[in-house]
């Protein structure tokens, strides 16, 4: 077959969803130390969508709030903005790409694995003492690469999926046959292309085999947790092949199966209310 060049995928990048402006000055501002709280949270309040399912999220059980938050800037002030920013970015990402997609591929099952292994990831940090946050949006878009392809190349994602049912592949395997490039790579460009930190860029591109330095951070967490996630069965996974964990990368997050054991019951008890607030 012959191998889709990243040209076309590039281009086909302006052809995705297009993210409001609002979403993108948040995006813009992960691991800025100069941010303006004050200015963003005038701008979240004036995205009616954004502000309904921030005000959504605060009210929900998930944070179990004494008071009712009537206000986006109560809202900030009770998450606290880092928790803010990654919950209002999650929640119009997902909006913008719901309606999207290769018809063989369930978007709705696609985002509660990709929820899933964001609300791992985040559990899995803040044991590792890591970027609790970063590592939720890490999670969420560490498999967005395979939305980039299957919307922009259907025919040709179809026949990845084939791929992987009649050989059982692994998915990244089929695509690098089919497209020359796999889902991390088209997800990386994409975070580079929507400017998001190195690091979380990293982690989406990496997130099947971190490496050096990467192991004990974000894209070691992302890994761990994908690779859980599957294993708890949580979300989707029908044409995908269990991801191999590797020793290398668990062990570099310093963790013990003590800990282990708490993420796993963390993530499966918020599991379905994250699904219903976000999807």
């Amino acid at each position: 077959m012959t191998a889709v060049d990243l040209a076309p995928v590039v281009t086909s990048l302006r052809d995705l969803p297009v993210l409001p402006s609002i979403v993108l000055d948040l995006i813009h501002s992960f691991e800025r130390d100069d941010v303006d709280v004050t200015t963003l949270a005038e701008k979240m309040s004036r995205d009616q969508a954004l502000a309904a399912k921030l005000l959504r999220l605060a009210n929900s059980s998930f944070y179990g709030l004494a008071a009712k938050v009537k206000t986006v800037k109560q809202a900030i002030v009770v998450l606290g903005f880092d928790s803010a920013r990654a919950l209002a970015v999650a929640s119009r990402i997902i909006d913008g790409f719901s309606g999207s997609g290769c018809p063989r591929v369930d978007v709705a099952d696609f985002w509660r694995h990709s929820i899933a292994t964001a609300l791992c990831a985040k559990n899995l940090a803040r044991q590792a003492g890591l970027d609790q946050d970063a590592a939720f949006i890490a999670g969420l878009l560490h498999d967005i690469g395979r939305l980039v392809l299957a919307i922009s190349f259907p025919d040709r994602y179809a026949e990845v999926l084939d791929d992987c049912e009649r050989n059982d592949a692994t998915i990244y395997a089929a695509e690098l046959r089919v497209f020359g490039l796999d889902h991390q790579r088209a997800g990386q460009m994409l975070a580079e292309a929507w400017k998001f930190p190195p690091l979380i860029q990293r982690a989406i591109g990496q997130h099947h085999a971190p490496a050096g330095a990467d192991l004990g951070d974000l894209p070691g967490v992302v890994h761990a947790a994908n690779a859980m996630v599957h294993a708890l069965e949580l979300g989707g996974g029908r044409h995908v092949a269990v991801p191999r964990l590797l020793d290398t990368a668990w062990d570099s997050l310093g963790l013990t199966p003590e800990h282990l054991l708490a993420v796993c019951r963390e993530t499966e008890g918020q599991f379905d209310e994250a699904c219903r607030l976000l999807m």
